[in-house]
């Protein structure tokens, strides 16, 4: 199977409590739209520096990363992220990857938004089990 890529909105979620707290509009929030690598091996969501300067992501930690080489880098984590793809939503953290390395969607994002990928088709889809909103498994 080859490397499967979706559009994916990612939204400042920190700027979205600002809205609900009337501190900012709807129109101030950060947010842009990537296309993303789906690798439901990695857990983790990673974007790189670019796209946290521009969303303006905090800092939250450091952290110890497995690279898909074997090798361990240390890298910073940010959040929280508020991920959107089609009718699915989910908020996770990001590992942050240097320059414009690409964005990665890993298990835990693609878990809380219940989407699947499909082999035939290389292609993110949300989980036709379940097509109208997500369900978890909480066992």
């Amino acid at each position: 199977m080859g490397m499967v890529y979706a559009d994916i909105e990612l939204i400042n979620s920190g700027d979205l409590e600002m809205v609900r707290r009337n501190y900012l509009s709807i129109d101030e929030v950060k947010r842009m739209h990537v296309s993303m690598v789906v690798d439901s091996g990695a857990y983790m969501m990673a974007i790189n520096e670019t796209i946290q300067g521009q969303l303006q992501i905090p800092f939250i930690e450091k952290r110890k990363s497995i690279m898909a080489d074997g090798s361990i880098a240390e890298h910073d984590v940010v959040g929280p992220i508020t991920v959107k793809f089609k009718n699915r939503t989910a908020v996770c953290n990001a590992v942050i990857l240097p320059g414009d390395n690409e964005p990665l969607l890993g298990a835990i994002p693609m878990e809380e938004m219940d989407v699947l990928i499909h082999p035939r088709r290389q292609e993110l889809i949300v989980n036709p089990e379940h097509p109208y909103f997500a369900q978890l498994n909480l066992k």
